[in-house]
């Protein structure tokens, strides 16, 4: 029988990746999001047009699904706490409350790793890391609510697990490459420490495969009620991350070095003046983003290759060409 599978965030850059392969397994697709997107329709997606803040509308998409995947969230490090809760904790619990009206049997959420980064060095650490007393971001501490709460709610009619895929990048994101790639052009490009930290990234189509992983050990009771890390399962300095985008994007500035105390202070006075009126958007350097650019962050997969079956089948190397291939297609070229 045809699984009815719902997405929330179904037009993100990871839920289209789980979208597109659950297509590719011939499931009956539902897309959850506050956008129309007419590619995902054309392909026989249904789309819902909807916010996470409407349960009714939420339990009735939810109704007749087996698997929900929830990846819609408000991300980035800088915004008023208000956003962040709002979609990242209070929408999670309408989506758990969803899954409980229709009764849908398994749960999967997209969490970060950023739920247990408090801005000190995290090398070769696995699950068993606790959640930081002082969270460092908005979305670090609405992301670790939101795990809390899926991972509470597991029980014998609602399998939860939850996915932390660690700096995911490939073809397909429209939020931090783009904004990378501007900044390049400009000459804004900076490295903290001299970008020798080894940091964990992940391949946006390993995610996909991830989280289909994960629903399916949810179908063999393995994995429920815990999290995961996800990502390449080889870390990578900084400095070479950002040189090989750079060279898929056939771009190359000269990045400029900053000690990471200068790095702090720099984005602790550009935080303060974006606090002031005439100021919008986001600073170009927050103390959140130098700190995860100053510190070595990567993390033990054992799990995830235990419970999940799950080994990264994307190499670096092949979704750098990838990356290539795409960006010759794009206008953020």
């Amino acid at each position: 029988m045809t699984q009815t599978i719902l997405v929330t965030g179904g037009g993100g850059f990871i839920g289209r990746a789980i979208v597109l392969q659950l297509l590719a397994r011939q499931a009956n697709v539902r897309v959850y999001a506050r956008g129309s997107y007419p590619e995902l329709a054309s392909m026989g997606v249904h789309v819902i047009h909807g916010d996470v803040a409407d349960l009714p509308l939420l339990a009735r998409s939810c109704k007749g699904c087996e698997t929900v995947f929830h990846a819609a969230a408000r991300v980035g490090l800088w915004g008023p706490r208000v956003e962040f809760v709002r979609a990242n904790i209070n929408g999670t619990e309408n989506v758990i409350s969803a899954c409980r009206r229709a009764g849908v049997p398994k749960l999967v959420f997209t969490s970060s790793p950023s739920a247990v980064f408090d801005g000190s060095p995290l090398e070769g650490v696995n699950e068993s890391v606790p959640y930081p007393s002082r969270p460092f971001s908005n979305y670090g501490a609405t992301k670790a609510a939101a795990e809390q709460l899926v991972l509470g709610a597991n029980g014998p009619s609602l399998r939860t697990t939850a996915l932390r895929p660690h700096f995911v990048w490939g073809p397909g994101d429209q939020h931090i490459l783009p904004r990378f790639l501007e900044r390049a052009r400009s000459g804004k490009v900076y490295l903290i420490g001299g970008g020798t930290q080894l940091v964990d990234c992940t391949y946006v189509d390993n995610v996909a495969e991830a989280h289909l992983l994960a629903e399916s050990a949810l179908g063999r009771g393995v994995a429920s009620g815990k999290a995961y890390f996800i990502s390449q399962g080889h870390p990578i300095a900084i400095r070479e991350m950002m040189e090989r985008t750079l060279a898929a994007a056939h771009l190359s500035p000269r990045m400029k070095s900053l000690s990471p105390s200068v790095a702090f202070a720099v984005a602790g006075g550009l935080e303060l003046l974006w606090r002031l009126p005439g100021f919008s958007g986001e600073p170009p350097l927050t103390t959140a983003l130098a700190h995860e650019l100053a510190v070595p962050h990567w993390f033990d997969i054992s799990a995830a290759r235990r419970d999940l079956g799950y080994a990264p089948r994307i190499g670096i190397d092949e979704g750098f060409g990838r990356l290539e291939r795409w960006l010759k297609t794009q206008a953020v070229t």
